[in-house]
């Protein structure tokens, strides 16, 4: 199981991250460890990833993931809007990650993230948690 958080800028642009250990992008986010809550897990990984602490707030979507495809299920929160201020306060760990940027939607390269960015962003649009399957709404 892995938890990560949806944060946007001002101009809706998305916070993603480039994993030193792989060559897809992700939001920020991980594996939720033992005796550790979703919820724990996204802000733990926030605070390692990024070097800010956030709070996370309500749940967008939680997306199964085929075994072989993913890690299972991810559950996606709110991580809000982080204004010029605070993303000059980003710091990342070289050897976790390579760097971040911001990301209009359709530069998502990678499909499932992209499926899954754009569910959070409607989710959060509209008030609603959404149950994807690779992505995929199902209910």
């Amino acid at each position: 199981m892995a938890a990560g958080l949806l944060i946007t800028d001002s101009q809706d642009r998305v916070l993603l991250v480039e994993p030193a250990y792989k060559t897809d992008w992700e939001i920020s986010g991980g594996s939720v460890e033992a005796c550790e809550s979703p919820w724990q897990a996204a802000g733990r990984e926030c605070r390692e990833e990024l070097g800010v602490g956030l709070a996370p707030g309500r749940l967008l979507v939680v997306d199964w993931v085929p075994a072989g495809a993913g890690r299972g299920v991810m559950l996606v929160f709110d991580g809000g809007v982080l204004d010029a201020v605070q993303a000059k306060r980003i710091v990342v760990p070289p050897a976790e990650l390579k760097g971040w940027a911001w990301s209009s939607p359709p530069q998502t390269r990678q499909p499932l993230l992209a499926r899954r960015v754009s569910e959070c962003l409607q989710a959060r649009a509209d008030g609603s948690t959404r149950y994807l399957e690779d992505g995929v709404p199902v209910s």
